[in-house]
């Protein structure tokens, strides 16, 4: 199987029957992202106890590409800690840009679908909303 036949089938998946798109009982963090460029609104919710990640949703509407990786990065960043998940973000963002190393993308296992998208300006916004709304909701707790 082609590695990218095997990521659209990754990001089909998610997009099509994603796990965590549904209202999360006893979040303690929520936070609503816009990618005014495309129409994209997700609202992501965390459950953080003790400054780990004890669950994670998203509703809203957006794109395959959008829908899909906010999918993708909550199944990352459920169980890890906030410093953790930040850390994966960051790698994210930066994969996004090329300038993550290839240990570092390995690190982000399904989420490496996405790399290809760094080739299609349009759709890096709708990528990354996810994780960019992640980060601002996990920086304004920690203040």
């Amino acid at each position: 199987m082609e590695i990218k036949s095997y990521y659209n089938e990754i990001l089909t998946d998610h997009n099509l029957h994603p796990g965590h798109k549904e209202d999360l009982v006893g979040a303690t963090c929520v936070h609503e992202g816009i990618n005014p460029s495309c129409g994209d609104d997700i609202i992501l919710q965390l459950q953080v106890e003790d400054g780990i990640i004890k669950g994670g949703s998203f509703n809203g509407d957006g794109c395959a590409v959008s829908q899909a990786s906010a999918d993708i990065m909550l199944d990352l960043v459920v169980g890890k800690t906030v410093d953790e998940a930040k850390r994966l973000a960051d790698i994210f963002m930066r994969m996004i840009k090329g300038q993550a190393s290839k240990e570092e993308i390995e690190e982000l296992d399904e989420g490496a679908a996405l790399q290809d998208i760094s080739h299609m300006p349009a759709r890096v916004k709708c990528a990354v909303l996810g994780w960019r709304t992640m980060t601002e909701m996990l920086d304004q707790k920690l203040k």
